[in-house]
């Protein structure tokens, strides 16, 4: 018997991969000021990272104005952020890659300098930051994240519309599907969350509830592109930004059996070791394996993602545990990847003060192998 392997073929929705090496959706902010719209930097960025049918996720980009909570994150909610996203798409394409957009609120992950008139974020209860994670920047000014507004039970269909409208924007820019930010601590985990869902309204209390919004925004989603260009990604074990429920696999396993009739094209799992949405190196031992608990109850194609190398990437596709692994931060300071991988070729380390704003320096100026040879 044949096990796959990382450079096996994959068929993910309606497209056929040549390998299973994907690029995972890596927050730069990098974008146009103050459009927030993609710039040729950018394109240049993602066409680097392209492959001859290779999967990329592109950068979170919150659905509304209000969405926001970091400085200089590319958004997909306006007329120029869709024509500067067009450009990225069409670059991608030009290599033979596929891309999708990963759609993004960040609920009460922000401060009210990120929101339009200044108002507080909002979230769906008043439920604020653990006060040891209540630190970030705003324009290169550190902030004290507030205690964010709960939502009223009328807004919530204008969020979910924003989602809509967010999935019509990234068709409009040519990508190939999307994927929904349900992970790392941000508005849809808050929902799904019990210590940050404390509403007594069809939105909170059991677990059911508490799924609802994941729900209709996924129903949304699917509205506009179709299941089998639409993927979900989840962090069911994950501590990034003060997330974290007390015992995940009772709500975790009902998220996953609710998600199974849709026919998504994937989902995609944070692994528990690499919560922290990408601030700080993070290796926590003894935690759960996401792929491992979750493989048996999802349908579909299963991508994960968090803190493999090549080795541990063939193994775990070669025992079944996941269809495909996304690569964050070596792919980022090695953009020929899957190249080096398939052929051995050494990496080149990463700078992590690199990774978040800037220009040019760690991110377009990494070579590739051939390059770094001739130098």
């Amino acid at each position: 018997m044949n096990h796959p392997s990382l450079f096996s073929p994959l068929q993910i929705g309606p497209y056929q991969l040549k390998h299973r090496l994907a690029l995972a959706p890596l927050t730069r902010m990098r974008a146009e000021k103050p459009s927030l719209a993609p710039r040729p930097l950018n394109a240049e960025y993602y066409a680097q990272r392209a492959t001859p049918g290779g999967l990329l996720i592109a950068e979170a980009s919150p659905v509304m104005a209000t969405g926001f909570g970091s400085p200089g994150v590319p958004g997909i909610y306006n007329e120029q952020q869709i024509a500067g996203w067009r450009k990225v798409v069409d670059a991608v394409h030009a290599k033979g890659g596929v891309i999708f957009l990963q759609l993004w609120h960040v609920g009460r992950v922000s401060h009210s300098s990120f929101q339009p008139g200044g108002v507080l974020p909002v979230a769906p209860s008043a439920v604020a930051i653990p006060p040891d994670l209540k630190t970030g920047t705003a324009d290169g000014k550190a902030v004290t994240y507030e205690t964010p507004r709960a939502l009223e039970t009328s807004e919530i269909p204008g969020v979910v519309d924003a989602y809509r409208q967010a999935a019509k924007n990234a068709l409009a820019a040519g990508f190939d599907g999307v994927e929904i930010h349900g992970a790392n601590g941000y508005l849809i985990e808050q929902f799904l969350q019990s210590h940050t869902n404390l509403r007594t309204d069809q939105y909170g209390g059991s677990i059911v509830n508490r799924t609802r919004f994941l729900m209709e925004v996924t129903e949304a989603v699917v509205e506009v592109w179709g299941a089998s260009r639409v993927g979900l990604r989840l962090s069911p074990y994950g501590i990034a930004n003060g997330s974290g429920e007390p015992d995940p696999m009772p709500l975790y396993s009902h998220v996953v059996q609710s998600l199974n009739p849709f026919g998504l094209a994937y989902l995609h799992f944070i692994e528990p070791r690499s919560s922290g949405a990408g601030r700080a190196e993070v290796n926590h031992q003894n935690v759960p394996s996401a792929m491992v608990l979750f493989r048996p109850i999802w349908k579909g194609v299963l991508i994960t993602a968090g803190g493999f190398t090549g080795e541990t990437a063939d193994a775990a596709i070669a025992a079944g545990h996941a269809d495909a692994i996304a690569f964050g931060r070596i792919f980022i300071s090695n953009p020929d990847l899957p190249r080096r991988l398939q052929r051995g070729f050494p990496l080149t380390p990463y700078n992590r003060a690199t990774f978040y704003g800037g220009d040019v320096a760690g991110y377009t100026d990494y070579p590739a192998h051939d390059e770094l040879a001739q130098a």
